[in-house]
Order: C-alpha cells, then sequence, then structure tokens
C-alpha cells in the first residue's frame, strides 16, 4: 500500500499542475473520455507466457474537446492506470534460460498537444514491480476460478521496486485516399530505455475528431475520446514498428539472461461502431525480447465502449 500512495500522489502533484495551468486560461476541467484495453494472449496464440496479460484504464480530462489536438500542452491530459504480467514460459517448472516473474502496476500521466503539423505526447509516470503490487496474488487467483495452473514461478518473482518512467512520442498523418498513414516516433526511460519508430496504417471509415491512445504493450491504437460516428461501421488498421533497447530492470544481470537489443511488433485491427458502442478487435506479434526465447508471440487485443 505504501507504494501506491506514492504514486498517486506523484500523479496527484502533476494533475495539480496541469490544473494550475487550465485555470490561468480560466476554464474549468472536466471528463473528456474514458478509454480502456486488455491484452492476453489466451485471444492471441493461446499460450500464458512472457508478456502474457494487461489491462490498462485511462481517464482524460480537459476544459474542452474541439475534435482536433489543442495547440499548447497540459490543456488536454491523460491519467493512465494499468496492470500487467511477464511470465515465464512454464508457470510451474520454468526451463534454466527463461525470464523471471514480474508483477507490474503502471501509473502515469500523459498530455497531448499538436505543433508545427504533428502530434505529440509527453508522459511522466512510475511502474511499481513486486509482490507487494499485489498482482502475481490476483494472478493466482483468477487460475484458481478458472481451474487453470497456479503461477508457482511469482516465488521467484522479481522484488519490490519503485520505478520513474518518461516517454514521449511525434507522430504525423498523412491521408492517402480513403487511409491514412502515421509514421511516429517514440522514446522511453525508466524502467526499460527504448528509441522506437514505426508506422500505422487505417482504412476505411474512419472516427473523425477522436482522441486515439496508444498501449504501451501491443502498440495498437484505440480510442479515448470519441468522435463522430461513422458509416459503415468499421475500419480496419495495421501498423508494425522496430525498437532499440538500451537497457531493462526486467533482466537483472545475476540472473543470468540477457534482453534482446532489437524488438518489432507487428499488428492488425478492426474497429466497430454502433451509435453509442464501439468495439475494438487486435492481434499483435511480438518478437523475442531476451535472448534464448525460442519464438516470439502473439496477443490479442480487446475493448468495448459504450457511450451515454
Amino acid at each position: 500500500m505504501r507504494y501506491v500512495t506514492t504514486l498517486i500522489a506523484g500523479i496527484l502533484a502533476i494533475s495539480m499542475l496541469a490544473g494550475s495551468a487550465q485555470a490561468e486560461e480560466g476554464f474549468a476541467r472536466r471528463t473528456l473520455g474514458w478509454g480502456h484495453v486488455f491484452n492476453n494472449d489466451y485471444i492471441g496464440d493461446g499460450a500464458d507466457r512472457w508478456q502474457t496479460g494487461s489491462y490498462f484504464l485511462s481517464v482524460l480530462r480537459g476544459s474542452r474537446w474541439t475534435g482536433e489536438l489543442p495547440d499548447s500542452p497540459f490543456s488536454v491530459m491523460e491519467y493512465r492506470f494499468g496492470t500487467s504480467i511477464i511470465a515465464p514460459t512454464d508457470l510451474v517448472a520454468p526451463a534454466a534460460i527463461d525470464r523471471r516473474y514480474v508483477g507490474r502496476l503502471h501509473f502515469g500521466a500523459n498530455t497531448y498537444w499538436q505543433a508545427h503539423g504533428a502530434e505529440l505526447r509527453l508522459g511522466l509516470g512510475a511502474v511499481t514491480i513486486g509482490p507487494g503490487t499485489g498482482v502475481s496474488d490476483l494472478h493466482g487467483t483468477f487460475h484458481r476460478w478458472f481451474s487453470a495452473p497456479q503461477p508457482l514461478v511469482a516465488a521467484n518473482e522479481l522484488g519490490n521496486r519503485i520505478i520513474p518512467v518518461a516517454s514521449a512520442e511525434a507522430a504525423r498523418d498523412y491521408r492517402l485516399g480513403a487511409a491514412v498513414i502515421r509514421p511516429f516516433v517514440a522514446a522511453r526511460a525508466g524502467d526499460e530505455e527504448i528509441l522506437r519508430a514505426g508506422v500505422d496504417l487505417s482504412f476505411g471509415p474512419r472516427e473523425e475528431g477522436a482522441l486515439w491512445l496508444r498501449d504501451e504493450i501491443t502498440g495498437q491504437r484505440y480510442v479515448g475520446i470519441s468522435g463522430q460516428e461513422i458509416a459503415p461501421p468499421w475500419a480496419f488498421t495495421i501498423g508494425a514498428d522496430a525498437a532499440r533497447v538500451f537497457g531493462s530492470d526486467y533482466f537483472p544481470a545475476a540472473d543470468g539472461v540477457d534482453f534482446e537489443e532489437t524488438r518489432y511488433r507487428a499488428r492488425a485491427g478492426v474497429n466497430m461502431r454502433f451509435g453509442g458502442m464501439g468495439l475494438f478487435y487486435g492481434l499483435t506479434w511480438l518478437s523475442e525480447e531476451f535472448v534464448g526465447q525460442p519464438e516470439g508471440q502473439v496477443l490479442g487485443s480487446l475493448r468495448f465502449r459504450m457511450n451515454f
């Protein structure tokens, strides 16, 4: 509980800073939208390993939403909370060369704005890992409910730590007829030091005026602030990116397992919108993340929304 309290205090400090900046403009802040995404390999390749599961919830706050990003930071803020599990290949008897079990809680604040034709994001937050998060206990509870093997590897879970995290992304949309191509670059420092570059392509009717968020595990983009209803009610996305990894706290030197210095992701998804209801389903291939990992994995992603 001490870790959670510390992290919430940090996020509140960021919120107060953003709120002060907005107050100077003379506008009251309000909730503009909600975003969430669930990832799991059971709805992907059917396994239970490595980046095995995660859930992220975002609250979007600001004075107003006009259908496009503001021209300055802190006018639109995203407060993101989440949990994720990293696991070795076998939850009961892992191989000698495999990654450690990690239970994670994520807390962060992101601000979105546009400048010189580019869409920008800057984020600060923290990741808490270790038994103190309670994630491994929750993992075990879910497995008991569904009569799945207990994650005995959690006995060797990485120890309790709080790791500050900073991240940023810059992207730009280019319209190609009915399609939109979006190259982007991103960076992350904290639990992992990563530089990433990639591209997303959407085709079919697009939900205009929406604010799209990016999931940090898969790179899938999903709606945080809803836009205009589309017709026909579905659109498709594909994307890929490559990353250079300079460091990772999830691979202690003492374990004898090192991280891969390059990572790749390839993804596809479909967005459906029926009135106030929306559904997203996507698949993402993740390349090997550590030396000795025998193959990549496929995660499935789900997001359901209902607007009133």
